[in-house]
């Protein structure tokens, strides 16, 4: 094997395919990039049996072969090397040379004979969605899954297709995030758990251009994912998702309109008195046309004032900070919209059209100390 690639495209590729490179493994062959040459294609291979990553790169072909090679050890090489073409020959005891001008490295490599190779899946009716299109969707969602791994369901998100309306939804039990949109043609119904480390990885991937398109396929056990010159394919989640449609309400007492900014850049400034250990809310006391912000932590005590345009009740309510300001920094709207019933019951920041919707738990506070 033997093989001439610029650098910048060697790169690219390694950084792409080492997102499906393991940690931590029993399996050595897994902490290894494949390199696969064959007429017409150099293929980079990543695999760690939940999330495979295969990417083509550029380059000239000199001889085809194949060969695993650690991916670490690889990268790092790789991406030290001057900004020039590297040469990557492999000879018959699996020993890799690596030259760009004046450097030459000598690594062992290994055969690829007992790498895990992505399986091929039968592609049938492929879900088309732009690049930004996908990547805002997993921007705007994402955030909310469970780092729990003891609950493997809420560590993923849920796709559903119904004729032309995607939705995809994600919770981790204190909060949930919903993004619909209209697709351009009808699909056969669908609904999937893909995990949340695979769209992490595809987000990243992803060139975010709208004129770039993504290929879609499900089958029962894996969902694959073509862009560019690469696939990344997943095993999905097993099991029954919750059923959100049961703990979303359009009943409300209260419903107050804002600026996004105004309320962001509030909480933002709250956050500064609060420790992570302490776990402090944030107190929203809403009393005629103002918003009323307060925290009061062992650091110090804040309260600022937001004008608003409210129907219905007054009401004062505690939250997680965090939970909010994820929210409303993946909405783009100027004005936000948030619906309340009273101080026990989750509030709902949604559009009217229900392209967005998160729910968020309220946190128990003692009003007396505010």
């Amino acid at each position: 094997m033997k093989i001439i690639c610029p650098k910048n495209e060697l790169q690219n590729g390694i950084n792409i395919v080492l997102k499906a490179i393991p940690a931590k493994t029993t399996m050595p062959i897994l902490e290894c990039i494949v390199i696969e040459v064959k007429e017409g294609y150099i293929k980079l291979i990543g695999n760690d049996m939940e999330l495979g990553i295969e990417t083509i790169i550029k380059g000239e072909i000199i001889e085809t072969g194949t060969i695993a090679i650690s991916a670490k050890i690889f990268s790092d090489i790789i991406r030290k090397l001057p900004d020039n073409d590297i040469v990557i020959e492999k000879d018959e005891t699996f020993t890799a040379t690596i030259t760009c001008e004046k450097s030459k490295f000598s690594i062992a490599g290994k055969s690829a004979d007992e790498f895990p190779f992505l399986p091929v899946i039968e592609k049938k009716e492929a879900l088309l969605l732009s690049q930004f299109t996908l990547k805002e969707i997993i921007r705007q969602t994402v955030f909310s899954i469970s780092e729990n791994e003891s609950n493997k369901i809420m560590t993923g998100e849920l796709l559903e297709i119904n004729n032309n309306m995607l939705r995809v939804a994600s919770l981790d039990g204190h909060r949930i995030s919903i993004r619909r949109i209209m697709l351009k043609e009808e699909y056969n119904d669908c609904k999937v758990i893909i995990p949340g480390k695979t769209l992490n990885e595809v987000s990243k991937i992803l060139s975010g251009e709208a004129d770039s398109e993504v290929r879609i396929y499900f089958t029962e056990r894996h969902i694959l994912f073509e862009f560019d010159d690469t696939i990344v394919l997943s095993r999905l989640i097993e099991g029954e998702y919750y059923k959100i449609d049961q703990m979303l309400s359009s009943d409300y007492e209260t419903k107050i309109v804002m600026n996004k900014k105004d309320l962001l850049s509030c909480i933002d400034r709250a956050t500064l008195l609060i420790k992570e250990t302490e776990k402090k809310p944030i107190i929203i006391n809403v009393i005629d046309e103002k918003l009323e912000l307060k925290v009061n932590t062992s650091l110090g005590s804040m309260n600022e004032d937001i004008t608003i345009q409210k129907e219905g009740k007054d009401i004062m309510i505690g939250f997680n900070p965090k939970f909010i300001i994820e929210v409303l920094r993946v909405i783009e709207e100027e004005e936000v919209t948030i619906y309340l019933t009273n101080s026990k019951a989750p509030c709902f920041i949604r559009d009217e059209e229900d392209n967005y919707i998160y729910l968020i738990l309220p946190v128990n506070f003692n009003a007396a100390a505010y």
